[in-house]
């Protein structure tokens, strides 16, 4: 009850919020653009720590292995150089900054063999994906409020543990838009990120829209070198850590890190996206003298492994998503289903129309 002074403050502002929204809805639902390959949206309803971006890599990379050429297209989120043009971040061979590309899209090209670009506007991104070569379909990461790109397949991600918060928009609540966007949806996936959690039923979802689980655990540390990244052991059992990040929601983070019997000793929680300066590495480096190592995630790294080695051991904590048979061979069903180009015939004579 303390909050609800600040809520009411709050909720006239998230009330204009959430009619500009439905404009904005209704004026691209006529006037958006349309890719030649199939667009796979991966988004959410709510700001932070949905899985979004392990997901996209997950996805495309089990497209990939079924033999679809597939490119990753981003908004490029806290780049400090943006004029506005695409950028090609990855292609296999090259890899652009996280300043001029973002962290989350640098993070995925680490791991995601296909080509990755990065624009405001994301079919500027697809195009110039296409001039370079012939695709059977891209994915968008954070992509269901891109409304001004039609999409084949909008998949929405819900966070069983947070669910839709208090169900108000910004700035009252969690939510990007209101729960009437989930209708937008062609297929919904719970992601369960190991926290106590509502089923479908408390969650109150439409059943006529497909419903498929996943899970996102951490799968190992990662620590770079001039060589590259290198994952090694979860051995982080009775380890002394500071934990440093740039999250929008970091509590799901802590909480990974405390089931694996983290010591947290000290922590550095920066804004969403935060561009690290000279001073915040010394600072972290002050405060972690003491412990045993320090853990991020995966996106920070890439912004904090362009300074000097440090002198306590860094390591990123990186995720996997997985999927029950079942559920996957759902998904892949209507990705196959869904896309436009002779890949999805290749996807349903590679799978045999299951992804077992």
């Amino acid at each position: 009850m303390r909050w609800w002074p600040l809520w009411a403050a709050l909720a006239p502002a998230a009330a204009l919020y959430s009619g500009a929204l439905s404009v904005r809805a209704r004026w691209w639902r006529t006037k958006s653009a349309r890719a030649a390959a199939t667009v796979i949206s991966v988004g959410n309803l709510t700001v932070g720590g949905n899985g979004k971006t392990p997901f996209t890599l997950f996805l495309a990379s089990r497209m990939h292995a079924r033999g679809l050429k597939v490119a990753i297209v981003s908004r490029g989120w806290g780049r400090a150089v943006d004029r506005g043009n695409p950028v090609l971040v990855s292609d296999g061979t090259r890899l652009v900054s996280p300043r001029e590309a973002g962290d989350e899209p640098v993070m995925m090209a680490k791991s995601f063999a296909g080509p990755i670009a990065v624009a405001r506007h994301r079919i500027d991104a697809i195009r110039l994906l296409s001039a370079r070569d012939h695709f059977d379909a891209f994915i968008l990461d954070d992509g269901f409020q891109h409304l001004r790109l039609r999409r084949d397949l909008d998949l929405l991600l819900i966070n069983t543990a947070s669910g839709f918060g208090n169900g108000w928009v910004i700035p009252a609540g969690p939510l990007r838009e209101g729960r009437a966007a989930i209708a937008r949806a062609d297929a919904i996936v719970l992601i369960d990120s190991g926290a106590e959690a509502p089923d479908p039923v408390t969650l109150a979802l439409p059943e006529h829209i497909p419903i498929f689980r996943a899970a996102i655990r951490p799968r190992a540390l990662v620590h770079a070198d001039a060589a590259g990244w290198h994952e090694s052991a979860l051995a982080l059992g009775g380890r002394r850590i500071v934990v440093v990040s740039g999250l929008a929601d970091p509590s799901g983070f802590f909480a990974m890190l405390r089931e694996l019997g983290a010591t947290v000793v000290a922590s550095l929680e920066y804004p969403d996206h935060h561009d690290y300066t000279p001073h915040d590495f010394e600072n972290l480096m002050d405060v972690a003298r003491d412990a045993d190592l320090i853990v991020t995630t995966e996106k920070d790294l890439v912004k904090l492994e362009l300074f000097p080695a440090p002198s306590v051991s860094l390591y990123a904590l990186r995720l996997a998503v997985s999927m029950e048979s079942s559920d996957e061979a759902g998904l892949f069903d209507l990705i196959a289903a869904r896309t436009r180009t002779g890949g999805a015939s290749n996807l349903q004579r590679t799978t045999g129309g299951s992804l077992n």
